[in-house]
């Protein structure tokens, strides 16, 4: 039986080419099929703000909501890595608040390691988190807890000057210990010459082949979210169009008496049957 993925394995992947996958999971049923999928690290994700709660963003979730989705998620795993998003404001105000929730997420959700969005800015929080012995996962390019400051859901580090403030972000992460980065939404090129520059596994979202890894939201990729469907996704299946047919299937099973049938029903005896339908029915 396979054991749980280390970090050590990840390192090791991105030293001889092995390529890792990952993938988000929100839930208890959806991450028992990740891991029959065999896939290497799971992100419960503040996505879910998104995927599961119908927000707009990904600022609303809240740290209870997040714990609450990593013990569902945690429940249903085996063998992966699971990495929790630190939500918007967990990190932010100070080092002390970034290591107190970035332990919470541990020790009440149960993942191996936490994910926070930014670059140096937040470099001194990933430096006291792993002090605290808890291994970081980097976010850097698109971060969509401050799209807003970054002009909206677009591609970051097109000219010489951004890309580069995206490299000595990455550079800055590494040395504060972060494990591995998320490279979101920035070009290709760019993000191959950091997975060059870089000794920690980089995983792409929107950043070309040249990652050590890719990661997609779970319901972008099995076409569950219907909403939009950004560029750089590509939809394994379509589930919620085969959601749909077994729902109107239902829907008239029901309303033409089909289901359900005597194979879903539970009997009775005869006699017991009889006297019921005497006492009640008259």
């Amino acid at each position: 039986m396979r054991g749980k993925v280390t970090i050590g394995e990840l390192m090791e992947k991105k030293a001889s080419g092995q390529k890792i996958v990952m993938v988000t999971s929100y839930d208890f049923p959806m991450t028992c099929a990740v891991n029959d999928a065999d896939v290497d690290l799971i992100l419960v994700g503040d996505s879910l703000g998104m995927v599961v709660q119908g927000q707009s963003g990904t600022v609303p979730v809240t740290m209870e909501q997040m714990i609450y989705h990593c013990q569902c998620v945690v429940r249903g795993n085996r063998h992966a890595f699971v990495v929790g998003d630190m939500p918007f404001m967990s990190y932010e105000v100070s080092a002390e608040e970034a290591v107190r929730n970035a332990g919470r997420l541990v020790k009440e959700g149960g993942v191996d390691a936490v994910k926070l969005e930014g670059g140096r800015r937040v470099a001194d929080r990933v430096r006291a988190i792993t002090a605290a012995g808890i291994p970081v996962m980097g976010h850097i390019g698109l971060t969509p807890q401050s799209a807003t400051m970054l002009g909206g859901f677009k591609v970051q580090g097109k000219d010489l000057d951004s890309a580069r403030a995206i490299v000595e972000d990455a550079l800055a992460l590494e040395e504060a210990g972060a494990f591995s980065l998320v490279l979101e939404c920035i070009p290709a090129p760019l993000a191959s010459v950091i997975t060059r520059r870089l000794r920690i596994p980089t995983i792409g979202i929107g950043a070309g082949p040249d990652c050590d890894g890719q990661v997609l939201v779970l319901h972008d990729m099995l076409g569950l979210f219907k909403r939009f469907r950004p560029k750089f996704v590509k939809a394994y299946a379509s589930l919620y169009e085969e959601a749909v047919r077994a729902l109107s299937v239902y829907r008239d099973e029901v309303r033409s008496g089909v289901f359900p049938g005597p194979e879903h029903s539970f009997s009775m005896s005869e006699e017991t049957a009889r006297l019921l339908e005497k006492e009640y029915l008259g």
